[in-house]
């Protein structure tokens, strides 16, 4: 219908439920997050298919840090150990990485091969692929304030012209649209310091579906919702509807 969502552009999510998934079923953490990387793999394609034209996943938060080292360093093992095997799988179907977050904190040898992927990726054009690492969205709030006063101080950015479109080109988002729709494994009800500037006008979709279980069944259960609501900007129906018919 003329004045309902069609399919969103972009589409975040936030990947919860690997330890509730592994206890469920008698396994280590580890395991459950190595379920979890089978999740990513589906969810990519299937978006890919759907012709999603942006898909972010929340891979690894700033909060993450104070997990057990073991789980944190078998975490970055298999972000490793996923980059060197989805490679040829990105450049078949087009699919260009980009990362979000500080990596300055990660390994050496990680960061440079992030930083390949990124590179070999960058002419695909088929998909826009993001993961969240060491990301926190206060984070990239207060250090896009950080360089914006120092523009600002050197002159680079006059203080007055600065507004809500400026502001964005200093995140880490910078060159990507806000996500449409926004979606929450795992039954919990809240964004986790996960893209909290750009998600001002996002459609959100919780399921009690833990993440290694989730699927495209489920991405098209959330695409289903998001189409049916009226997403309206401040604006009243009947400005939105007559917009689209004028």
């Amino acid at each position: 219908m003329s004045d309902k969502a069609e399919i969103p552009t972009h589409i975040a999510v936030i990947m919860d439920g690997n330890g509730r998934w592994a206890k469920k079923h008698a396994l280590s953490r580890i395991s459950g997050h190595e379920k979890g990387a089978d999740a990513v793999r589906t969810v990519i394609k299937a978006s890919r298919e759907l012709g999603i034209q942006y898909l972010t996943l929340y891979a690894f938060s700033t909060e993450n840090w104070s997990r057990p080292v073991q789980e944190v360093n078998s975490l970055m093992n298999l972000l490793a150990r996923y980059l060197s095997s989805e490679l040829k799988e990105m450049h078949q179907n087009g699919i260009s990485l980009k990362i979000i977050g500080d990596i300055e904190r990660l390994k050496p040898s990680l960061r440079k091969k992030i930083q390949a992927v990124v590179d070999e990726t960058a002419n695909n054009c088929g998909m826009v692929l993001t993961l969240a690492l060491n990301y926190g969205g206060r984070e990239e709030i207060v250090r896009a304030i950080r360089i914006i006063m120092e523009d600002i101080r050197t002159g680079r950015l006059p203080g007055d012209e600065l507004d809500v479109r400026r502001f964005s080109r200093y995140l880490f988002t910078a060159g990507l649209p806000d996500p449409d729709l926004l979606i929450r494994t795992s039954g919990e009800l809240r964004l986790s310091n996960f893209l909290l500037w750009q998600s001002a006008y996002t459609e959100f979709y919780f399921t009690d579906v833990l993440w290694p279980d989730f699927g495209k069944k489920d991405l098209l259960l959330a695409i289903e919702e998001y189409r049916k609501r009226e997403r309206r900007y401040g604006k009243t129906t009947e400005q939105i509807i007559n917009g689209k018919s004028s």
